[in-house]
């Protein structure tokens, strides 16, 4: 896989909730969790099960930074 996005973040997907049209996608990146946003339709044409690998990538134009 080529991609220009230059924040891959890989892991395994630790849950799947679809809802009406969309589901998020939970992947543990090393101990911490990433949640996608897809459409239900993304989830099924990616094959999308519970234990398999997948990558989190995030392309952003904005990065925010927050400390406690």
């Amino acid at each position: 896989m080529k991609i220009s996005a230059r924040n891959v973040l890989k892991g395994k997907v630790v849950d799947i909730v679809k809802g009406a049209t969309t589901a998020h996608v939970m992947i543990d990146v090393g101990g911490t969790i990433v949640t996608a946003s897809i459409t239900n339709e993304s989830v099924d044409d990616l094959g999308l099960v519970k234990g398999m690998t997948a990558s989190a990538v995030i392309k952003s134009s904005d990065v925010m930074v927050a400390v406690e």
